[in-house]
């Protein structure tokens, strides 16, 4: 117990000291990880700790994480990539085994033994590529889609890649035990025919598929009945836990029956609560895998032959990244989301250390050869984080001022200068143009002109918040601006300039939230919507009007809540100091709670006298039920200023 125990306080301590400080560094989350377990290697040696057992429980850290990218995806989406799963993945698994194995080949090996390393070279490291992307905000990206495709073909992949090892078993390194021997201590189709094989994995597969869409909701709805949350927990984790035996048990890839759990519950109710009770145990457990990789590096064997395993490394690193350029191309990626697709897969896996220890057991590879290949395996992985700081530090850049679209040329100004047209800015400008107005539209976005283009509104190419942009389009003479781009210091900016330049042009900004309200208050403008502001006093109406309230009372409680809110975002506003959080201000605090508790109880009776009730039967908490006259006005001093800030 004490044993554990240490073991357990070693690993916590060394990502909780080093992770932070990577990640301060810029390095991620990855590379803090492996470095915390290069650090406490010498420790785990001591202890004569059996890292294979930690990795193998660690890995489940991965199988958790396919479980929960499934949850966010649904079965037409999978569909839809079905292009790139065959295409990019399958090209990619394809192309590199062939040219690793080329290359063994030319360096002396023998067919069955190149083809063998090329498989484990050919997969790539779902949880450091997949945490990367996430941790980055690249998901959503081309790039991001693009390796996630090949990333799930990969796993797909290992399947015949289990069904193929045996086969490339070299005579001179068979043993006493046999291939068969090695199967049937860990899967349940051993001495079966390959049909009957097929058979037992395709009715695992629709098992889990007929399972997770009839059997887990009845079983979650039982459960939640108990109204313990821990429980539920639990039986999310039984549920990840069975799927991943039932895969091992027929031979297949544990990881391959979780994704597909996952995306047969993408339309659950209970996949929200599904995310958010395995994720806590999928990060824990992948931290604890990367610093078992890092742990794992033999360093006596990586000096004694230094030279031949960095050039091995890198020319895996190579290999593979041109190998996925090529791909890139011909699914048309764009210039930088073509490096960061091939930079972002050039490493080896975690599944290769699994290929590596069964093709051992089964006499396809020489230890002597194995023992090389986990340490290329390990390095690859190590230099993963240092190739995606690579890519952001010098190609990024690098495409971001080489590649992008010159800014039009305005041949039509008006009086009306719409900056940004998505989701906010296309309805202003719709409405406007709907009542007869001239616009002047920019925006940054070559994809979202494209796609106003097809349907015939005009827009220019061009970044709005640039001065000599804006004078471009008219600004001197124009009367109105409309800020509508999401970037939340971008607006203030332009709001500064724009109070400070043109002080009788009228400036409607878009706010982000509550605060960024009060920024550009300061930067000078007088004209504010929040963007998420009247979606949510509808929603609020709408809710009076499902619980009893006519639309005609519902509105006009709306109204009543939008004055006085108004009111009291000019009254805190005097308040507002940018440079101290609002929890620290103290004259901010101070404010906001004597306006707070006097607003709350004067809008209780004004809904009130509103709705035609007493006070006590709405909303009025028990003990303030004296009979208040409701009061004609709010308890906020109108500004003299006339202004409109909806947030």
């Amino acid at each position: 117990m004490t044993d554990f125990l240490l073991l357990a306080f070693v690993f916590l301590v060394a990502g909780v000291l080093t992770v932070p400080i990577a990640a301060r560094l810029g390095l991620g989350s990855v590379l803090g990880y492996l470095i915390a377990g290069i650090l406490i290697s010498p420790v785990l040696a001591v202890f004569q700790v059996d890292l294979v057992s930690i990795q193998h429980f660690a890995e489940f850290g991965v199988v958790m994480m396919l479980f929960l990218v499934g949850l966010e995806l649904e079965p037409e989406t999978l569909w839809a990539m079905r292009a790139r799963l065959l295409g990019l993945g399958g090209g990619q698994v394809v192309l590199t085994v062939l040219a690793v194995m080329a290359v063994a080949m030319l360096l002396g090996q023998v067919w069955s033994v190149a083809l063998a390393v090329g498989l484990v070279f050919a997969l790539s490291s779902t949880a450091i590529v997949l945490q990367t992307l996430g941790e980055k905000g690249l998901m959503k990206s081309d790039a991001g889609q693009a390796t996630f495709a090949v990333l799930l073909t990969q796993d797909i992949a290992v399947i015949p890649m289990l069904a193929l090892i045996p086969l490339l078993a070299l005579p001179e390194l068979q043993g006493g035990h046999s291939v068969t021997d090695h199967a049937a201590a860990y899967t349940l189709v051993s001495g079966l025919n390959g049909w009957q094989v097929a058979l037992v994995n395709i009715g695992a597969i629709i098992g889990v598929v007929l399972g997770g869409s009839y059997l887990t909701r009845p079983v979650f709805r039982f459960v939640a009945s108990a109204q313990l949350h821990e429980l539920f927990t639990a039986t999310a984790l039984m549920m990840v836990v069975g799927i991943a035996l039932l895969m091992t048990l027929v031979g297949l890839s544990p990881a391959l029956g979780t994704f597909l759990a996952g995306v047969v519950l993408a339309n659950s109710e209970y996949r929200h609560e599904l995310e958010s009770d395995i994720n806590p145990f999928k990060a824990l457990l992948l931290g604890l895998f990367f610093m078992t990789v890092g742990a794992g590096i033999n360093f006596l064997l990586l000096w004694d032959n230094v030279g031949q395993i960095l050039a091995l490394t890198v020319g895996l690193i190579v290999v593979k990244v041109l190998v996925l350029l090529v791909l890139g191309r011909i699914f048309n990626l764009a210039a930088a989301d073509k490096w960061l697709f091939g930079l972002g897969l050039a490493q080896a896996g975690e599944f290769g250390f699994v290929l590596i220890s069964l093709m051992v057991s089964s006499a396809v590879l020489p230890p002597e050869i194995a023992d090389k290949l986990l340490l290329v395996v390990a390095l690859s992985m190590l230099l993963t984080p240092a190739l995606f700081i690579f890519y952001d530090k010098v190609i990024a850049p690098r495409f971001a001022d080489t590649m992008q679209r010159k800014a039009d040329e305005i041949t039509d100004p008006s009086h009306i200068i719409i900056a940004g047209c998505g989701r906010v800015g296309g309805l202003v400008n719709r409405m406007l143009r709907a009542a007869g107005y001239h616009t002047t539209v920019i925006d940054f976005s070559s994809k979202q002109l494209e796609m106003m283009a097809k349907f015939g509104v005009k827009a220019y190419f061009g970044d709005a918040t640039r001065p000599d942009m804006l004078h471009s389009a008219g600004i001197a003479e124009a009367k109105l601006l409309v800020i509508a781009i999401d970037d939340r210091d971008q607006i203030t900016e332009m709001v500064r300039h724009a109070a400070a330049a043109y002080p009788n042009l009228h400036v409607i900004a878009r706010a982000v939230d509550r605060n960024h309200v009060y920024d550009l208050w300061a930067a000078g403008c007088r004209d504010i919507i929040r963007e998420t502001y009247d979606s949510s006093i509808r929603m609020g109406r709408s809710a009076f009007e499902a619980l009893g309230a006519t639309p005609e009372q519902a509105e006009a409680m709306r109204q009543v809540y939008h004055e006085a809110d108004q009111k009291i975002m000019r009254a805190m506003a005097d308040h507002y100091d940018p440079k101290i959080p609002n929890f620290e201000n103290a004259a901010y605090v101070a404010r906001a709670r004597e306006l707070t508790a006097t607003l709350d109880q004067k809008l209780i009776l004004k809904f009130a006298e509103i709705l035609g009730k007493p006070a006590f039967e709405t909303l009025l908490p028990s003990g303030t039920r004296e009979a208040y006259e409701p009061p004609n006005e709010l308890p906020i001093e109108s500004s003299e200023e006339e202004v409109s800030v909806s947030g």
